[in-house]
């Protein structure tokens, strides 16, 4: 039998409350009058402040963002962990509005973001979800615990501050945005020149820049500094700066070297309001290494990509294995593992580390599946990983990264004018006209296409290009009329515009600044993909009678020596196979024109949105083409789509036409045009070509992956493919090995 004389402790479990609660009747009472009683008097306890009463939180861990990690508490003049029993995501809640976001979106246990160091200061936390901080929540009591760091709480927050929201003033300095920090060139001769390598390291602080003190300043800390301004490496720790006057802000910094960001490294502040001098040292230096992107002009050649990206440095990750390329699945997916990646390819550390296929989802295998990295490794395959079987990943599950860069002005000497909007307009650039003035003019829009916009685009830092467009007498705003830039030819890649290849003396077929190139940029685009095992998998021969040709012969679909053959009598021998053409982009694929703008077919009774949407071709092994086909858009609609996704497009009853993010568009093998004639073709080894929006009418995240190529064997009679791809997805060596093809002796496909 209960009795009630007892002593109440605040060191009583809360589970044991809870599981009163969930006992019989008695146990109930028993648990109200606890309630009466017992809580009140632990909740002050629980509000207790620190002795030196200030109490801070913080995110730390392995995060993919800023506004996520592992819960850590500064208490005592100590900061400790928050350990996961009862935890909801009322106290996520608490904790990101404490931290200064709106609300949280979900919480981790089981030190998803690693195990914290130190104390566990906080157990069997229970918030409503209203109070303003998680110091007024029930729980044990500081430091009263029965966990483990293996138990670490942590918080994914939404990205969005509270309405005057403002951090504490030395975190606000040291927060993950490189604006807060920059690097102060030692030396005015030095002052323009880009990108910036060495110099003072400066902390905005609310009152202005701070510096920090040199004295125990280490080349792990140089390292973790030469991230954050997107260098991959240091030379040497820096020295003090002659007759430099300053405010030291932060007296003491200790990096491991792996920290994404100098506000993860432990750190201590000078007093509020002090400018204490630095004994026996300086302002801290750091001289950074730049990646070859940015001294030669070009990538290093590594075992790791980005793919699908809208800036130099960001997209989704893909690595190679053998001879073929492959995605990363985002399970476990941190800032440390993004950082290897951004190293690796000679960018600093990495901004974000993105899951879900935020950057568009890949097409081929999945080699990696929880990457675990130090940070240090030189190879994102250096790191623990698990490999991927199929039932493990999808590509919706795709790992992307945005990596820090250095800061390079580019977009100093390009500008749009006269558009609706920041995101579109005419192209104007700062060049050097002919007396050596620097001055804005105009780019030729002659022969100007998506290609060439997503350079301009990817120049100015809006995205991706949504259009490039040829003439611009909408957007007659700007009083510059002379054209500095012509023949402009992009690969697509390219960071600035006049790294394309252009003419050296302009030469533009039509004068005139309506005729000057303009375009249209979008946060997102599409990016269309064969699926190139299926053509494989479909291909064969028809001989199919000229009587059934005639529609196909009205839209071009023939070769040309059908227009001498006796009709209708004989017949012209195909070859067919099916296309499957997947969206695996971020935005819907939409034709350029409007459907007012569409051409009615009455042989085939329907609208080309597209006059060439693919080309089909046939190459001899010198790259000579001896037959071609091409689709018009005979309609692009949403034949499947990957489960939960909804059709948008279909061409019944003139409805509209594209093709949804993650769905796909078939054209089956036994359709019009869905062929190439070879009727004149001689039996031999070739390659067959499929090139998808093949005059980029439509901008696409990316273009490389657009054309499809097989190894064709055909004896006259049967025709065999092998080693079908997509044209980005086989190592260069792999990719000289297909073209030197020798060709096959036979049918049978080692």
């Amino acid at each position: 039998m209960y009795t009630l004389s007892f002593r109440f402790s605040c060191s009583l479990h809360l589970s044991h409350f809870l599981a009163m609660l969930r006992g019989g009747l008695w146990d109930m009472v028993i648990a109200m009058v606890l309630w009466g009683v017992w809580l009140p008097s632990c909740l002050s306890q629980t509000t207790s402040p620190s002795q030196d009463g200030k109490i801070k939180f913080r995110l730390a861990g392995y995060p993919r963002k800023h506004n996520e990690g592992r819960v850590e508490v500064f208490y005592n003049g100590e900061w400790g962990t928050i350990c996961d029993d009862d935890f909801t995501l009322a106290n996520a809640h608490v904790l990101c509005r404490h931290l200064g976001f709106v609300e949280a979106l979900s919480w981790s246990h089981s030190a998803k973001y690693g195990p914290g160091t130190g104390k566990i200061w906080l157990d069997n936390v229970m918030c409503g979800g209203s109070e303003n901080s998680i110091e007024k929540c029930v729980s044990r009591g500081w430091g009263n615990s029965d966990c483990t760091h293996q138990e670490d709480a942590g918080v994914v927050c939404k990205d969005e501050r509270l309405p005057g929201f403002k951090r504490s003033e030395e975190m606000e300095g040291l927060s993950t945005c490189r604006s807060n920090i920059h690097l102060r060139p030692l030396s005015g001769a030095h002052a323009g020149r880009m990108p910036v390598t060495e110099g003072v390291i400066e902390v905005k602080f609310k009152e202005g820049w701070g510096h920090i003190c040199n004295t125990g300043w280490t080349t792990k800390n140089s390292r973790v500094v030469c991230g954050m301004m997107g260098f991959p490496s240091q030379r040497t720790m820096g020295k003090k700066p002659s007759s430099l006057q300053t405010v030291y802000r932060i007296h003491s910094v200790a990096c491991t070297g792996n920290e994404a960001h100098l506000s993860a490294c432990s750190m201590e502040f000078s007093k509020a309001n002090s400018s204490a001098s630095c004994p026996d040292g300086g302002a801290a230096v750091v001289s950074c290494v730049p990646g070859p992107l940015f001294t030669q002009g070009r990538a290093r050649r590594s075992q790791v990509r980005l793919k699908g990206g809208a800036k130099t440095g960001e997209g989704r990750v893909e690595v190679l294995k053998g001879s073929e390329w492959g995605t990363v699945c985002d399970d476990h997916w941190n800032l440390q593992s993004s950082s290897v990646v951004c190293r690796e390819l000679g960018f600093g550390t990495a901004k974000e580390a993105l899951t879900g296929a935020r950057m568009g989802q890949g097409m081929g295998p999945i080699y990696m599946n929880e990457v675990q990295c130090r940070g240090d490794e030189k190879s994102l395959w250096d790191c623990p990983h698990k490999s991927i079987t199929a039932e493990d990943c999808k590509h919706m599950e795709d790992a992307s990264v945005i990596c820090n860069i250095p800061y390079m002005g580019f977009e100093k000497s390009i500008r749009l004018t006269g558009g609706r909007t920041q995101l579109e307009g005419r192209v104007e650039l700062l060049l050097s006209t002919g007396s050596g003035v620097r001055d804005w003019g105009l780019v030729c829009g002659d022969g100007w296409t998506s290609r060439e916009a997503m350079v301009v685009c990817r120049q100015l830092g809006l995205g991706h290009a949504s259009s490039g467009l040829r003439e611009t007498w909408y957007w007659d705003s700007s009083n510059v009329t002379e054209m500095v830039l012509s023949g402009v030819k992009c690969k697509g890649n390219e960071m600035t515009l006049t790294d394309c290849q252009h003419h050296s003396v302009v030469s533009c077929k039509r004068a005139g600044a309506q005729f000057s190139a303009g375009v249209i940029c979008s946060d997102m685009a599409s990016d269309l993909v064969l699926n190139a095992p299926l053509v494989e998998q479909t291909v064969y021969i028809e001989d199919r009678p000229l009587h059934l040709l005639y529609c196909a012969a009205e839209e071009n679909c023939l070769a040309k020596s059908a227009a001498q053959a006796n009709w209708p009598y004989g017949h012209r021998r195909l070859l067919r196979f099916s296309s499957e053409i997947h969206n695996i982009g971020k935005a819907d694929f939409r034709p350029r024109l409007g459907r007012h703008s569409w051409v009615w077919h009455e042989c085939h009774r329907h609208y080309h949105s597209m006059d060439i949407f693919t080309y089909y071709d046939l190459l001899s092994l010198n790259g000579t083409k001896v037959a071609d086909g091409h689709k018009a858009s005979f309609c692009l609609e949403d034949t499947e789509c990957h489960e939960g996704v909804s059709k948008h497009y279909e061409c019944a009853n003139f409805g509209e036409q594209g093709i949804t993010v993650d769905c796909w568009d078939l054209y089956r093998h036994d359709i019009d045009c869905q062929w190439i004639d070879i009727t004149d073709v001689k039996p031999g080894n070739y390659i067959l070509q499929v090139i998808i929006n093949p005059n980029f009418e439509v901008a696409e995240s990316d273009i490389t992956n657009n054309a499809m190529r097989c190894n064709c064997k055909y004896d006259g009679n049967r025709v065999w493919l092998h080693k079908c791809h997509l044209g980005d997805s086989f190592s260069e060596e792999a990719e000289k090995e297909f073209e030197h093809y020798p060709g096959q002796l036979n049918n049978k496909i080692s």
